[in-house]
């Protein structure tokens, strides 16, 4: 492409081509996306795909630098990291090395913690939210911003991962508690006056090795692998620990694989702590999370729902 050298529309061409050949997924997208970075690190600002094709047109020089980052996401190294950034629910996040790239299936998880903490503060009551496993951060953050008023805290054991999630709320939500400690046992002071208790924990079994190299070689193993042979051992130590935290009537809403929901009910209905265990489908139309109640104290599943016949 010969950077400098380049005009616009011919290094995106090339770039497009590139990325194709490497089995990039959207190349002309992300070949667009990186030119924005660099092009916006010039401008002192930042750049949109809309300002890169408009000096496409005008047959502007292509940003220098743009040749290394093409060949770096041939590579597969992902997208967020050459950038620095990943877009979750209109918010932009900070993101590298060391954290998990929150992805948009989970954002659909962080609507349903959304939903109810709006309708609590709409209906006069606090809304105490808790994201176990935050990695970046962005679901604690997605609640805090659109559901202004809501108390939210966010545990993460891991410290790359905690160190991006504390960037994360320092330019988001500064309100936002951070704690790093183990989601298991930490916030003990909030046992049962919690009113939502949100995760997307790590869930994939040993030996199921993810399809695409960015999530594979890029994504920390600690944010992917679930232990256990099923790979739920960490998610069954977070359904423990939302029966712990909530009150009797708070929501709980866990992500899992597709293949996970029966699983994932059955998880849940086992702590003997949660009415209306059911499974939501994502925006894609797949089974991507479980969703229940907190029954009071002993009380066994009487919900209307119990694993039998919850709803796929």
């Amino acid at each position: 492409m010969g950077d400098d050298a380049a005009r616009l529309p011919e290094a995106l061409r090339a770039a497009e081509r590139a990325l194709a050949a490497a089995g990039v997924p959207s190349p002309r997208v992300d070949a667009e996306l990186l030119a924005a970075h660099l092009l916006g690190i010039e401008a002192g600002r930042a750049m949109s795909r809309g300002e890169v094709q408009a000096a496409a047109i005008l047959g502007k020089p292509a940003p220098a630098g743009l040749d290394e980052l093409v060949a770096r996401r041939a590579a597969r190294e992902p997208l967020q990291h050459l950038v620095g950034s990943a877009a979750f629910r209109g918010l932009v996040l900070s993101v590298g090395p060391g954290v998990f790239v929150p992805r948009p299936e989970t954002e659909q998880v962080a609507e349903h913690a959304v939903r109810e903490a709006q309708a609590l503060l709409a209906g006069g009551a606090r809304a105490r939210v808790v994201d176990l496993c935050t990695g970046s951060a962005a679901i604690a953050l997605a609640v805090a911003h659109e559901a202004p008023g809501a108390e939210v805290h966010a545990v993460e054991l891991d410290a790359a991962a905690h160190a991006w999630a504390a960037r994360n709320v320092a330019a988001v939500a500064p309100g936002v508690r951070l704690l790093r400690g183990d989601a298991r046992t930490a916030l003990r002071e909030l046992d049962g006056t919690v009113d939502v208790v949100v995760s997307n924990p790590p869930y994939v079994p040993p030996g199921a090795v993810p399809v695409d190299p960015e999530v594979a070689e890029h994504d920390p193993a600690v944010a992917l692998y679930g232990l256990g042979a099923d790979g739920l051992e960490v998610p069954r130590g977070i359904a423990a620990a939302a029966a712990r935290l909530l009150r009797p009537g708070g929501l709980f809403v866990m992500e899992h694989a597709e293949v996970q929901d029966a699983a994932a009910r059955a998880l849940v209905v086992a702590t003997g702590a949660f009415a209306e265990v059911r499974t939501e489908t994502d925006l894609t139309g797949r089974a991507r999370m479980v969703l229940a109640r907190r029954q009071p104290d002993g009380g066994g599943v009487d919900g209307p729902l119990g694993v039998g016949d919850s709803q796929p």
